[in-house]
């Protein structure tokens, strides 16, 4: 069986119960990155199923026909909410695969003092490149579970009424430099971790955060980029 990455089936592509078919994206990812041959055994998995290999039993240019024996659970989640502040568009479909791959439960995009206005009517920010992202980052950690996406455009009501909810009989951090505090040596889950703007949260958003139950939490001397934080800081999570 190739290892390279997932092959994502939806319920649409199945012609049968072990049978799927596939055109478009995929069709185009097996032939020119698997570069798989008719026999050849793929990496498969069901939308929010299992997963499993697929059988090349018929590739064209017009489609791609795999068979399928879907027999293994996607990997666990992580018991971890990221609440994450509008980044740049650009940098936007690369946080949120990334939160797909390191295997977050669940993402919170959520407004803040220093974020663009603009950002929030960026194509980027539809539902459906929301999703397609979260998809390409499933497909890059051989996941089948999309997480929970939740996008919050008004920061007060969110952090009043819903982020106690979420640190309920958990941990909450909230990166802030210079704050002092260390990462913790010992967790108690589930986690709930927010990474500010580019510039930083205001004090009043710290304060707001720390009233709902989050610990600050200091990176170093390095001012990092959002998708490097939240690599950092999920990787410890996760071990």
């Amino acid at each position: 069986m190739r290892a390279v990455n997932l092959i994502l089936l939806f319920p649409e592509d199945l012609v049968a119960p072990d049978h799927a078919r596939l055109t478009g994206r995929r069709l185009a990812h097996v032939r020119e990155v698997h570069r798989a041959a008719v026999g050849e055994d793929l990496t498969v998995g069901l939308l929010d199923g299992p997963m499993g290999r697929g059988r090349v039993r018929r590739m064209d240019g017009e489609g791609l026909e795999l068979e399928l024996v879907l027999d293994q659970p996607p990997p666990p989640k992580l018991p971890l909410t990221l609440v994450i502040a509008v980044p740049r568009p650009k940098v936007l479909n690369r946080v949120v695969a990334a939160s797909a791959s390191l295997g977050a439960a669940r993402i919170v995009i959520v407004n803040a003092w220093k974020v663009e206005k603009a950002y929030w009517s960026s194509p980027r920010m539809a539902p459906e490149n929301l999703r397609q992202q979260m998809i390409l980052g499933l497909e890059q950690a051989k996941d089948t579970v999309l997480p929970e996406l939740r996008l919050a455009r008004l920061f007060r009501p969110f952090v009043e009424d819903e982020l106690p909810g979420l640190l309920a009989q958990g941990t909450g951090l909230v990166a802030h430099p210079a704050s002092g505090n260390p990462f913790p040596r010992t967790l108690v889950a589930p986690v709930t971790l927010a990474i500010g703007p580019e510039g930083g949260w205001i004090e009043a958003e710290i304060h707001s955060l720390v009233r709902a139950g989050m610990r600050l939490l200091d990176l170093g001397p390095r001012i990092l980029r959002t998708e490097t934080a939240l690599a950092a800081l999920a990787g410890r999570l996760a071990f």
